[in-house]
């Protein structure tokens, strides 16, 4: 049985500069086979997310939404395997071979994750992104298991810098 305990840590972003900063610190912590799950309403700033934290690992291309292309892959310090699977059935998003993606030498940001949640490791990062003002954002930062919980709980206790 896996342990997949739950940590989360919740963070207030005032603007795309404070996204960001979370982006990178979650960049920094992130080695080969890192899985982020990213949801949130439309406009919430997933895409902004991606792109901080792209630059943080080194991604030099310009980083938009895979909307209609579905996984886009970039190289920086670690590849980075940026997903958009919003317009895919639960089948179709099974067919695409991701676990090759999920459990590869990269690294998965995975737009809309919840809904393809039966397809995610049973241990990742999920993040969900909530708009509370034109832009103010509450951003939950979930580990589920290790090692992610244990970057929740060095969120938790450094904050974000």
């Amino acid at each position: 049985m896996e342990n997949n305990i739950e940590t989360v840590f919740t963070y207030r972003s005032y603007s795309p500069a404070d996204t960001e900063l979370l982006a990178g610190a979650i960049a920094a912590a992130s080695v080969s086979g890192t899985v982020i799950g990213l949801d949130g309403d439309l406009g919430a700033g997933k895409t902004a997310f991606s792109q901080g934290f792209a630059r943080h690992l080194g991604v030099r291309d310009t980083v938009n939404s895979p909307t209609f292309t579905i996984i886009k892959e970039y190289e920086g310090i670690l590849p980075l395997y940026h997903m958009d699977v919003y317009r895919l059935s639960l089948q179709e998003a099974d067919e695409l071979g991701l676990d090759e993606y999920f459990y590869g030498q990269g690294v998965c940001l995975v737009e809309w994750s919840s809904l393809i949640a039966d397809l995610m490791p049973p241990r990742h990062l999920h993040i969900y992104m909530e708009t509370v003002e034109l832009e103010e954002r509450v951003i939950t930062v979930t580990g589920i298991g290790e090692p992610y919980g244990a970057l929740c709980r060095s969120l938790i206790r450094n904050g974000v810098k």
